[in-house]
């Protein structure tokens, strides 16, 4: 199982949120280049970055910022947040970053994102289904769309889609263990999806036991920078994935 560090950005600095809930923020650090070349020097090769700043509000604003960790890291990025447009795709992808993770445009515009997956193929894009209740919410989680989850994904492998994130939003931020039983039931309905576990990660343990549920990644924040894993943790568990 792969294991993904996540950097929140908010105002070009590293931070993460409580149940999505931006009025809970808590800033770790002013420079998310540092944050990026730590997670690299500990032995991590991938990185998720959300653009908070542009998934709540409507273009992109922290570009420059994966520009930099682009030119100081070798890390595989993933971005999203605020991606709304084929401008937004080039403009990440000129960035530097090799892949997109893309949510509320798949519910808003599907034709939109029908044609990105022609143009610049189902490889290069990371879907992501935000969930409350079992529930997909979009644009920084505010929105409800009375989509089940499980019709979310489905319309997604039928898209010829393999690998998503799904982030179950009463348990980011909260510290408290992943939502490992709904992703086995996902695993179950959909044996062949790479399915990367995201939110209430607290714990060394949580990281094996989304690893025995049959989890391709894990996407991994706050439990990091609060000291619930370790970089020993870290080194451990990349022995074992």
């Amino acid at each position: 199982m792969e294991l993904i560090p996540a950097i929140d950005i908010i105002e070009g600095k590293c931070v993460r949120l409580s149940k999505g809930d931006f009025t809970k923020k808590v800033v770790y650090s002013d420079d998310p280049v540092d944050v990026a070349k730590r997670f690299e020097d500990i032995g991590l090769r991938r990185l998720h970055i959300v653009d908070l700043d542009g998934a709540a509000g409507e273009s992109l604003k922290n570009l420059r910022t994966l520009e930099n960790i682009c030119v100081h890291t070798s890390l595989f990025i993933d971005f999203g947040g605020g991606i709304r447009t084929t401008g937004d795709v080039k403009a990440v992808f000129n960035a530097g970053a090799p892949m997109i993770s893309v949510g509320s445009v798949i519910v808003k515009n599907p034709a939109l994102f029908k044609e990105w997956l022609g143009e610049f193929g189902a490889e290069k894009f990371f879907p992501g289904a935000d969930v409350f209740n079992n529930q997909v919410k979009i644009h920084g989680w505010k929105e409800n769309t009375g989509i089940d989850i499980f019709q979310f994904i489905r319309e997604l492998v039928g898209l010829n889609i393999d690998k998503i994130f799904c982030t179950d939003i009463s348990k980011d931020g909260m510290l408290q263990g992943p939502s490992t039983e709904l992703y086995r039931e996902i695993l179950k309905e959909f044996p062949l999806l790479h399915l990367n576990a995201s939110g209430g990660i607290s714990c060394y343990n949580d990281l094996l036991a989304l690893k025995q549920a049959g989890c391709s990644g894990a996407i991994m924040g706050k439990a990091f920078y609060e000291g619930k894993i370790t970089v020993q943790d870290i080194h451990d568990f990349l022995k074992v994935a």
